[in-house]
């Protein structure tokens, strides 16, 4: 009798997002890879620029990636389709409530398509990533008798607003009402979301794996008097913290510091920036934007800075709570951190108090004096890179957080 080879496990993992928007889904798509699960990306379109850095990505991955919902590039039709819908689905989700399947479409463009292929994709576990690919991995887990989970990288109920009444945070309520409790497991970016997840649903167990990257042997190498502050996000854009270390640095104009804003902004967002600055006396040279990169990019990119600002305002609740990939990027990269002190990330900072300095929100004397420190102490701000750099290589990098997502992923299958 000739023995057959067994198949390898199948896991299909979903983003309402973009490969090369969803740094999280990509780091694990890799590890389940390299454990030799068969792996297949769920995904959607989301912008040009993210296009773009997927054609570079993909190229590199072993695992499949199937995009769904249409392009407005190469599929118009099925995506003005979707995107139609996707209103209508709102709007009539606002005047008659979350009845029938209305909040599956108004939840996403392309989470029915996602739905769809989900479906279609016999697989052993479905790993959603953003809320609005939760319904896709509940849905088709429970078609084909497998198992689900759930990357919550935010509080995604008050990721836009915190009002009860705004109908944002009653769709996502309702989508976490709906499918969380049918969770085999959850996953979230900070204890805090975890505890936070928890309080509402008693019956989940969330676990931290914390937004690390892989080790790398950047060595904080930063000459001169200068000063150079590195701020990085999908969009640059108001309401990050931003317009505070604009006012701290206009009162700092007359010292060598630059601010380096990576990520995508439109010739609006730039102008604004800059011109909030010139008002305060800031030369506009001093702000210097750059353009999105490849994400397995931004570490090195990172690492020719001095200082990474992690500056969440703690508004809405989300942003309390989360502990972004940016902060564990510039330990990578061997930066010291000057922190807002949201829930997360003074907790985080208490515990890390060697790698840089937090301050109150909106306390712009304190966030000065912490510049200006720096500035004029060398030997501290190459400490705090220092202490960064051999926390990520000892402590906090993928490779640690990888152990115990694969444990998770083995436990439950």
């Amino acid at each position: 009798m000739i023995l057959q080879s067994l198949k390898p496990t199948k896991i299909v993992l979903i983003t309402s997002g973009q490969p090369a928007t969803n740094p999280r889904l990509v780091k694990e798509a890799d590890a389940l890879t390299e454990a030799g699960y068969e792996v297949v990306v769920l995904y959607q379109y989301y912008s040009h620029w993210a296009t773009e850095l997927d054609k570079v990505l993909l190229k590199t991955k072993r695992w499949k990636a199937i995009k769904v919902g249409g392009d407005p590039n190469q599929d118009k039709i099925a995506y003005f389709k979707s995107k139609i819908a996707h209103k209508i689905s709102k709007a009539l989700s606002a005047q008659l409530g979350f009845r029938w399947g209305l909040p599956l479409s108004a939840i996403g463009r392309a989470t029915p398509s996602l739905i769809a292929e989900a479906k279609n994709i016999k697989a052993d576990l479905y790993i959603a990533h953003n809320l609005a690919a939760l319904p896709a991995a509940v849905i088709a887990a429970k078609k084909h008798h497998a198992k689900c989970g759930f990357d919550a990288e935010d509080f995604h109920r008050n990721e836009v607003a915190d009002g009860q009444d705004r109908f944002d945070v009653k769709l996502k309520t309702e989508i976490e009402n709906r499918f969380l409790n049918k969770l085999d497991y959850l996953t979230t970016s900070s204890d805090q979301i975890g505890l936070a997840y928890q309080s509402i649903y008693p019956k989940l167990n969330p676990i931290t794996i914390l937004n690390v990257f892989p080790t790398t042997q950047y060595t904080p190498n930063k000459i001169g008097n200068g000063l150079k502050l590195f701020w990085f996000s999908q969009t640059v854009g108001a309401g990050r913290g931003l317009e505070d270390v604009i006012k701290a640095l206009a009162q700092l104009k007359d010292l060598d510091i630059e601010l380096h804003l990576l990520g995508n902004a439109d010739e609006q967002s730039q102008s604004s920036i800059k011109v909030t600055g010139e008002k305060l006396g800031l030369h506009d040279r001093k702000i210097i934007f750059h353009s999105p990169i490849p994400p397995d990019d931004i570490v090195r990119f990172a690492s020719a800075f001095d200082i990474g600002l992690a500056t969440e305002i703690g508004i809405p609740r989300n942003r309390d709570l989360c502990l972004t990939n940016k902060l564990f990027t510039y330990l990578n990269a061997g930066l010291a951190v000057i922190a807002t002190d949201t829930s997360a990330q003074k907790a985080f900072m208490e515990k890390y108090p060697q790698i840089g300095s937090v301050y109150p929100i909106g306390n712009l004397e304190a966030l000065i004096n912490i510049i200006s420190n720096y500035y004029h102490d060398r030997t501290r701000l190459e400490e705090a890179q220092f202490n960064s750099l051999s926390l990520a290589n000892q402590t906090l990098n993928w490779e640690n957080e990888k152990s115990k997502f694969l444990l998770i992923v083995k436990n439950v299958l």
